[in-house]
């Protein structure tokens, strides 16, 4: 249950940040000026950017996957 939830929320995650990505591309040449040594195009900056946001969706999902992992299927299927 906890590589469930896990899985599926890094998922989205990943999903989010290819997007964003895709987005960011096509808006540096706009903000290109603003950028003081680092091209617009940097790939240790969008490394950097998308394993922290990586870190930050795991540790947001684990507690509730651990809490997913903790429950008794029979009881939850049971509750009205």
């Amino acid at each position: 249950a906890v590589a469930l939830v896990l899985g599926r929320s890094l998922a989205g995650a990943a999903a989010g940040i290819a997007l964003g990505a895709l987005a960011s591309l096509g808006a540096s040449r706009g903000v290109a000026h603003y950028l003081y040594g680092v091209r617009t195009w940097d790939p240790g900056t969008y490394a950097l950017a998308a394993a922290g946001l990586v870190a930050v969706c795991a540790a947001a999902a684990w507690l509730p996957a651990r809490r997913a992992g903790r429950a008794d299927p029979g009881r939850v299927l049971r509750a009205p």
